[in-house]
C-alpha cells in the first residue's frame, strides 16, 4: 500500500510539473531588445549615400555619423539621455538638436513606440502635444522583415514615418518630411561591448550656456542695444 501511495505521489508531482511547464511555455515573456550593428544609408532621388553606422544593445544606442567624424552619439533610453562625445577634444555635451538621427533611431516598445519617440524628442525641446502626434499607420515589409508603420507629425519639419521591426524592437527605416529614406542596412546580430555605449573616462561635460555666461562676465561682452 505504501508503495502504491509513493507511486501515486510521484505521478501527481510529474503531472503538476508538466502542467506548470505548459503554462510557462504559453505565458508571454518579457521581450528584450537584441544586440546588433548596422549601416545607416540614405536614399533620395535614386541616389544612395552612406550616412553612418549604428550599434544597439538593449536600451542603448551608439550612432557614428559621417557628417561628424570627430565624435559619436550615445543614447540611453532608460534615463533618457542623448549626448555627443568628442574624444579628441576630451569633451561631451547634450546632443539636443545636433542630429535628427538621435530623435528617430532609438529602441522602442513595438506595441507603443510613440512613448519613446516622444521622450527623446523632449530632450531637444519641449514637446507641444497639441502639434506633436504619433499613430500607427499599418504594416510593411522592409528587407524581408515584417514591420509596423508609425507616422509622427511634428512642427518645424520634424515629422517622419518609422518602420518598427518587432524582432529587434527598433525602427529599421525612417522617411523624413523631405522624402529622404534612412534605413538600417546589413543588420548584424552580434554581441556589443559594454564600453561601446559609455562616455570614455576623463572627458568633461561641455556646457554651452556656462560658456556664454563666462563671456558675458568678461571684458569682451558688449550688451546689445535695447530695442526702441
Amino acid at each position: 500500500m505504501k508503495r502504491n501511495e509513493k507511486t501515486c505521489s510521484t505521478g501527481r508531482g510529474a503531472a503538476a510539473f508538466l502542467v506548470a511547464a505548459a503554462i510557462l511555455a504559453h505565458a508571454p515573456m518579457p521581450a528584450v531588445a537584441q544586440q546588433f550593428s548596422a549601416d545607416l544609408v540614405a536614399r533620395k532621388d535614386e541616389a544612395t549615400t552612406m550616412v553612418g553606422t549604428l550599434r544597439v544593445s538593449h536600451q542603448k544606442v551608439r550612432i557614428e555619423a559621417m557628417a561628424l567624424p570627430d565624435g559619436f552619439f550615445l543614447i540611453d533610453m532608460v534615463k533618457p539621455a542623448a549626448v555627443f562625445v568628442r574624444p579628441g577634444a576630451h569633451v561631451f555635451m547634450d546632443a539636443r538638436q545636433s542630429s535628427p538621427l538621435t530623435r528617430m533611431f532609438v529602441p522602442v516598445d513595438p506595441d507603443d513606440p510613440c512613448r519613446q519617440w516622444q521622450a527623446i524628442a523632449q530632450l531637444s525641446a519641449p514637446v507641444d502635444l497639441a502639434t506633436w502626434h504619433c499613430q500607427r499607420d499599418g504594416e510593411g515589409a522592409i528587407g524581408g522583415r515584417n514591420t509596423d508603420v508609425y507616422r509622427i507629425e511634428a512642427p518645424s519639419g520634424l515629422s517622419f514615418t518609422g518602420w518598427v521591426d518587432r524582432e529587434h524592437r527598433f525602427p529599421v527605416q525612417i522617411k523624413t518630411a523631405d522624402g529622404t529614406v534612412i534605413a538600417a542596412d546589413r543588420i548584424r546580430d552580434e554581441p556589443q561591448p559594454v564600453q561601446t555605449f559609455e562616455v570614455p573616462a576623463g572627458l568633461r561635460k561641455f556646457d554651452p550656456q556656462a560658456l556664454i555666461r563666462r563671456i558675458q562676465q568678461s571684458d569682451v561682452w558688449v550688451e546689445p542695444p535695447a530695442s526702441q
